[in-house]
């Protein structure tokens, strides 16, 4: 097993020195562990990212640890914000990434929707607009063909708000773009953390990707040593449990399939 969505203190709101994480992963069996800070942006943008002057320190704090004996990947978790591609396009050559993941949390300017300090919007009939504007993001992302997978697909649900009705209204454009892009998607159990209560995402999405053929990794969102590997084994069920039978690894972007 993996661990390729593992954050560090540079992005202001994880803690503990990377050397912590490869000894978790050590003591979890995992092969392979991989950073994937929150991308830095040209301007100063919000409070919860690395800063760009701090990429080459990142760089070097992942290097410090290679001598651990775990293989270590290196990596970004790049939000998706239209306009900013060539940013990322930017960020892509800085160094020898391992992978790149595609993220959304922002679902317009200002309003990154898994802020507990935009809880208010979440009223008045509002989930199912929020809804649609963070799945059309969502496709977005997929589409941009920056990314070589994504993450937590379903976050909107974070605080526990869900529209009501079939929800694979939202899903099927996702895995459809998904397969189209030949993109990875994440089976990310940091929704177990939070009040959503469930890993991101939900099994109807994990069945239709499997369906469709889509690759899947399995992350913690490790913010914290001890939330390395965390609750793998409900990840591993329900992607058994969707048919799927094989994981992916990286290495200097590119993609490679391994037994479950």
């Amino acid at each position: 097993m993996t661990d390729y969505h593992v954050h560090t203190p540079l992005c202001h709101h994880a803690i503990g020195d990377p050397a912590e994480y490869v000894s978790a992963a050590q003591r979890m069996g995992l092969d392979e562990i991989g950073f994937a800070d929150h991308n830095p942006m040209p301007e100063p943008f919000d409070d919860w990212r690395m800063l760009i002057d701090d990429l080459p320190r990142y760089i070097a704090m992942v290097d410090r640890v290679r001598s651990m004996g775990t293989t270590i990947r290196l990596g970004l978790e790049c939000d998706y914000i239209a306009g900013q591609e060539k940013w990322i396009e930017t960020l892509a050559q800085k160094a020898d990434w391992d992978y790149l993941i595609g993220s959304v949390h922002y679902i317009a300017p200002g309003w990154d929707v898994d802020n507990p300090k935009h809880l208010s919007r979440f009223s008045n009939g509002s989930v199912d607009d929020i809804w649609n504007l963070y799945w059309k993001q969502y496709v977005r992302c997929i589409e941009s063909g920056l990314f070589d997978f994504v993450a937590h697909p379903d976050l909107v649900k974070k605080f526990g708000h869900r529209p009501s009705g079939d929800l694979r209204r939202y899903y099927e454009p996702a895995v459809s773009a998904l397969a189209k892009h030949n993109v990875a998607f994440e089976i990310n159990t940091a929704g177990l953390r939070k009040p959503a209560g469930e890993i991101y995402p939900e099994p109807e999405f994990i069945k239709l990707a499997r369906e469709a053929g889509v690759p899947m990794l399995i992350n913690s969102d490790a913010h914290a040593p001890e939330e390395v590997g965390y609750n793998f084994d409900s990840a591993r069920a329900a992607a058994r449990a969707a048919g799927y039978a094989t994981t992916v690894r990286f290495e200097r972007r590119k993609r490679i399939e391994v037994t479950l």
